[in-house]
């Protein structure tokens, strides 16, 4: 039995295949860990969902931000962004609302052992084990009858750092925004969501999550993906696994008993031009 952690698939279902066949994974023996974003900007969304469904407990994915955006814009919570958006697939299936209920009950970060599967990353203030509790909260909010409601409420960017005092949407929100849009925050956890690229690119005064000194999940190897300009990283307290896919780069697998990497050149039909 071995598990297989991936980077980020955004509807790249052919590179997806290409991968679990080089991986040799067998669903009935071994487990997939999906970082979250299966959909948007791929050609190839809905089948992408299709197939992480099909899996069942052998597949594990948390959500990502385009997932999210997926389900907000199904509720009007936001609108399509632009012409990359290829999610109109989804939302014209026969099986949509059995897709968007299966997503809606996958949960927002996973702890197993030593390990914390979240799409972006944690917030300095949080441990994995507390991370996980704040996690709770957003899936009770997704799962429960107030659904619609939090979707319409998820858009936006503040409040830009956590406290616990907070409540309502707007803790939702920064549990939401830390766990799947965080690259760059300050000393204090205040997160800034405009700047994309290189670690070079870095904001005055902000370095990435995972280089705070004293962030308390440091005792944790985090498994994480959503910063496809930094492409693979792997330390011993993180595996960065969002090596670019989309644009041209490749799909990232690590097996979590040996480390060992696995990669696939992103299929020629699936790539877009390269932008970060």
């Amino acid at each position: 039995m071995a598990t297989y952690a991936i980077g980020d698939i955004q509807g790249c279902y052919d590179s997806l295949q290409h991968l679990l066949a080089h991986c040799a994974f067998d669903p009935a023996v071994d487990r997939l860990w999906l970082v979250g974003d299966l959909v948007n900007r791929g050609p190839k969304s809905l089948e992408t969902l299709r197939l992480v469904k099909s899996l069942g407990p052998a597949a594990l994915t948390v959500l990502g931000n385009h997932d999210l955006y997926l389900l907000m814009v199904a509720e009007g919570g936001a609108k399509f962004r632009g012409k990359d958006d290829t999610l109109q697939e989804i939302l014209d299936a026969p099986d949509c609302a059995e897709l968007l209920a299966w997503l809606r009950h996958r949960p927002l970060c996973h702890t197993e052992g030593d390990y914390c599967l979240v799409h972006a990353g944690l917030l300095p203030q949080w441990t994995a084990v507390r991370a996980r509790q704040l996690a709770g909260e957003v899936e009770a909010a997704l799962q429960g009858p107030a659904y619609g409601e939090f979707v319409r409420n998820l858009w936006g960017s503040e409040p830009a750092g956590w406290s616990d005092d907070l409540s309502g949407w707007a803790r939702l929100r920064v549990i939401v925004n830390a766990m799947t849009r965080m690259r760059f925050c300050t000393a204090d956890g205040l997160m800034e969501f405009k700047t994309k690229g290189t670690l070079a690119k870095a904001p005055a005064g902000h370095i990435p999550w995972f280089d705070l000194p004293g962030r308390k999940s440091a005792g944790s190897v985090l498994v994480t993906g959503h910063w496809s300009a930094l492409g693979l990283k792997v330390t011993p307290n993180l595996l960065a696994l969002d090596s670019g896919c989309l644009w041209g780069g490749h799909l990232t697998a690590v097996r979590l008993e040996d480390r060992q990497v696995f990669q696939v050149d992103c299929s020629p039909a699936e790539a877009l031009r390269p932008k970060r």
